[in-house]
């Protein structure tokens, strides 16, 4: 697995516009790596199921830690004291 040839991949698509033209144009996966090797990205379709279900995981991380409520370490009574 190629993870920087993918941000390579992903980086280029940001900033050229051919690149992300080409790439908007796929319609699968497989279309996506062809292309990309075409573009000279060394990509395999293992790289991108492995990029999509880290992406997943990260947006459950980000929805679960949305729905954690922040509790106080201290007493609410101490505070009074004070």
């Amino acid at each position: 697995m190629s993870v920087a040839e993918l941000e390579r991949l992903v980086e280029a698509a940001e900033t050229d516009g051919s690149v992300r033209q080409s790439l908007r144009q796929c319609r699968s996966r497989r279309e996506l790596v062809l292309v990309s090797r075409k573009l000279g990205y060394r990509i395999t379709r293992i790289d991108l199921d492995h990029a999509v279900e880290a992406d997943r995981q990260e947006q459950r991380i980000r929805r679960l830690n949305a729905q954690c409520t922040v509790v106080s370490l201290t007493d609410p009574a101490d505070s009074a004291d004070r």
